[in-house]
């Protein structure tokens, strides 16, 4: 199976990696001239063939575009900021199992300072789930939002949203046919009663009697929805 890389842009049939990057595909990867790989500019893919393979500078030339898998749901990812490590985790392994967005929550329980922290973080983010998006042979990137106050996710648009809450009782269940889905994580020391006051319109669901870390549960749900919409 074929490596898949991402660029910035197709422009009349080439695409160019560069910088660490290039530096990354030439000395580690070993790439050359005549290798054929694919690329996505985050709308399309195509089989490409490698034209110039320098230390700084890799050029694709595009070959044919290649047919996209069909598309499945938006799944929307809104998960309380948790220590940075955690988090960063949280974001690799939830690109490769095929989350849309990732939207910071800043909560009341979460740790002092985080959000501040956060914003500066946001191009590292970025990077960990291109990585990971190419190590999956995704199509398209992820996006990662801003972070945002739990007041502003709640606004968040989906045809299904989901809280999930140590206090509820019924386990996750997705609706046949949903083509977009929102899934809310709490932090460690999970929701206040006054966060809960905030919840009409999403529906509470429990991931089971265990108390799971945040991104353990928030990897949990993501599994258990695409597991629910590939059934239907």
């Amino acid at each position: 199976m074929r490596r898949r890389f991402f660029v910035d842009e197709v422009r009349n049939g080439h695409a160019q990696i560069e910088g660490d990057d290039a530096r990354h595909l030439t000395r580690v990867l070993r790439v050359e001239v005549g290798q054929r790989y694919e690329i996505s500019d985050n709308r399309n893919v195509y089989l490409a063939e490698i034209e110039t393979a320098r230390k700084e500078s890799v050029v694709f030339r595009t070959l044919e575009r290649l047919e996209l898998p069909a598309p499945g749901p938006r799944l929307i990812l809104c998960a309380a900021l948790i220590k940075f490590d955690h988090f960063e985790w949280m974001i690799e392994k939830a690109t490769e199992l095929g989350v849309s967005e990732i939207v910071p929550v800043e909560t009341t329980r979460g740790e002092h300072g985080l959000e501040r922290a956060a914003r500066k973080r946001i191009e590292r983010w970025r990077r960990i789930a291109l990585e990971a998006s190419q190590q999956s042979r995704r199509a398209f990137l992820p996006e990662i939002a801003e972070p945002v106050r739990l007041g502003d996710a709640l606004e968040t648009e989906a045809a299904h949203r989901v809280v999930f809450d140590e206090e509820a009782s019924e386990p996750v269940s997705v609706p046949a046919g949903f083509d977009s889905l929102a899934l809310l994580i709490g932090p460690e020391g999970g929701w206040t009663d006054e966060e809960r006051a905030q919840f009409t319109g999403w529906t509470r669901a429990s991931l089971g009697p265990l108390i799971l870390r945040a991104e353990t549960a928030a990897l949990a749900a993501l599994a258990i929805a695409g597991s629910q919409w590939s059934a239907r």
